[in-house]
């Protein structure tokens, strides 16, 4: 992790440590998460952030992942 300065308005440093505080992480986690959301996505695959999110109600569904995200072949 690199460490940096930054300068903010007085205001714009106290709205965002209510919502640091606000969300229960600290004021660097904050700016961190907020730059995050501003930048251009990295070259990772879209459907990752997906990952783990569908049940199917298979549990040997990882055994025939194919037919769990495409569909079962006629």
């Amino acid at each position: 992790m690199i460490r940096t300065q930054i300068s903010l308005f007085e205001a714009d440093y106290e709205l965002a440590k209510q919502e640091s505080s606000r969300q229960g992480v600290s004021l660097a986690e904050f700016v961190r998460r907020a730059l995050r959301s501003a930048l251009p996505k990295r070259d990772e695959k879209p459907w990752m952030r997906y990952a783990g999110f569908v049940e199917s109600g298979d549990a040997h569904s990882s055994q025939h992942i194919d037919d769990v995200i495409y569909g079962k072949k006629n």
